[in-house]
């Protein structure tokens, strides 16, 4: 332990999370004192990954803040809820104003607002800083959405720079915006992401089910596919666990995976956000819902036996053209996606006074993170020279390439309905694409049925105002039928 407050920062939580970004903090030249709940842990960690290495143990909360230069930087590495409520609560009365307290979880950002508002109260600074990269990422470079105080954020932006991941674009860090912003972002964050898995998924099932290939062949199509615009992340994980034969049963392992996957909410946190703003997110609800859908397993393989699909060859496909409408319909997907997200958080940035930088945002998502893309250049560059786009898909860098291969995802959903094979994911983002591009929706309908049972009132588009029709005779106190202005009070 350092005996002249030589530490730049505390870090409490050594899960792996946790000791990979200590371990990064360290490697690149910030002395670190750590803290688990579990004294063993921390002696683990200190003794084996971290052992001759400028990082220092402390085995209760007191220790770990005397070891701190000051203002003090504390870093929580722990699972979001109670936990970091009650890492807070052990903090606060060793702490003193101005020192800082950042909460690098997966937080609600309901609860960031929360406690961003509390420790400003006792003169602390708070910060809610989304990081995302997984495993390897905490080690060798995440990318980080911190929010809170901009001069909070000027304090640690030394140490959050060096441990960043690096793309062509710069440090995949910037300062998102205040109180609540960065934990917000990271959550659109991981919503777009869900609905990039789901796509993914759905297009892997066309192959698997739709053309019947095996899965070494679908890896080396997503690995050909990698080197061209739908270059990311994902679609590399995706060749390699296609790829990959289990050695015991000399079976592609993903063919011996349950079809049940998890989540742990932050999908379920964007659905829910969006709709309390009144902005659509299709793709990421229809990514929620397919992996909720999914956890019903043997309600499903009941349901195969009694319920039926398309008779089997009911459908002739022709596997070069189907696979170039996956590898277009895929694409437009993914954009429809992004451009819903971005939408969300546009959105957000008016409701929550976050003065959002989406081409910030963009930017430190191309490297690090779970969802970096070669298409997130672009974005970036769209709302670079536009920072008022009204949607990701009218930017000229996205809007021609659309406009030509929503034909592929059109064949791609065309294709799903026919052989029975669900793609949520894709007809919503087809669905996006073509609701957003039309001048006239049936919603007049709707809003006449609405003011038909309970009178709420239609505007039109002949003359200005706003109007009640007495439509029927047998529910109308009134003699007179037909169109009334109305006015409300």
């Amino acid at each position: 332990m350092p005996e002249n407050n030589g530490a730049h920062v505390g870090l409490i939580g050594l899960a792996v999370m946790g000791q990979n970004l200590a371990l990064n903090i360290e490697r690149n030249g910030f002395p670190i004192a750590v803290f688990n709940r579990t004294g063993e842990r921390t002696r683990e960690f200190v003794e084996g990954p971290s052992a001759g290495k400028d990082v220092w143990p402390a085995y209760t909360v007191e220790e770990l803040v005397r070891a701190l230069q000051q203002p003090r930087r504390l870093l929580l590495m722990v699972k979001a809820g109670t936990p970091v409520d009650d890492a807070i609560a052990q903090l606060r009365p060793l702490l003193a104003a101005g020192d800082i307290v950042i909460d690098g979880g997966n937080s609600l950002h309901r609860d960031t607002e929360r406690r961003s508002r509390e420790l400003r109260d006792s003169g602390l600074r708070f910060v809610g800083m989304g990081v995302s990269g997984g495993e390897e990422g905490a080690l060798w470079g995440p990318s980080m959405m911190p929010g809170g105080p901009i001069e909070a954020y000027r304090e640690l932006e030394p140490m959050l720079r060096a441990i960043a991941a690096k793309s062509e674009y710069g440090d995949c860090v910037t300062y998102i915006g205040p109180r609540s912003a960065g934990h917000y972002v990271k959550m659109v964050h991981n919503g777009i992401e869900y609905g990039d898995m789901q796509l993914i998924a759905e297009t892997y099932d066309l192959m698997r089910r739709g053309l019947g290939m095996p899965a070494g062949e679908i890896a080396d199509t997503f690995g050909a596919w990698n080197e061209g615009d739908l270059s990311s992340y994902l679609i590399e994980v995706t060749a390699s666990v296609l790829g990959y034969v289990d050695p015991e049963s000399g079976t592609p392992l993903v063919d011996l995976i349950a079809d049940q996957a998890g989540q742990k909410g932050t999908g379920r946190w964007t659905s829910q956000d969006a709709l309390e703003l009144g902005t659509p997110i299709p793709t990421i609800d229809a990514a929620v819902w397919a992996r909720n859908i999914s956890a019903f397993k043997e309600q499903r393989r009941r349901a195969a036996e009694v319920l039926r699909g398309p008779a089997d060859g009911s459908v002739t496909l022709e596997s070069g053209s189907l696979l170039a409408a996956l590898e277009h319909g895929l694409y437009a997907a993914k954009v429809s996606s992004y451009a819903q997200g971005m939408a969300l958080l546009q959105a957000a940035s008016q409701q929550y006074d976050y003065s959002l930088d989406l081409g910030e945002i963009a930017r430190i998502w191309t490297g690090g993170c779970i969802i970096r893309a070669r298409l997130l250049g672009d974005i970036q560059a769209a709302f670079k020279q536009n920072p008022g786009l009204e949607n990701l898909m009218l930017a000229p860098e996205f809007a021609p390439l659309l406009n030509q291969r929503t034909q592929g995802l059109r064949e791609v959903v065309r294709v799903g309905r026919a052989l029975g094979i669900p793609c949520p994911a894709m007809s919503a983002s087809l669905d996006y694409f073509d609701s957003y591009r039309q001048p006239s929706l049936p919603a007049n309908l709707i809003q006449a049925q609405r003011d038909y049972f309970g009178a709420h009132t239609y505007q039109r588009v002949d003359k200005a105002g706003t109007f009640h029709t007495e439509w029927s005779r047998e529910v109308s106190e009134s003699p007179a039928i037909g169109t009334q202005p109305y006015a409300s009070h």
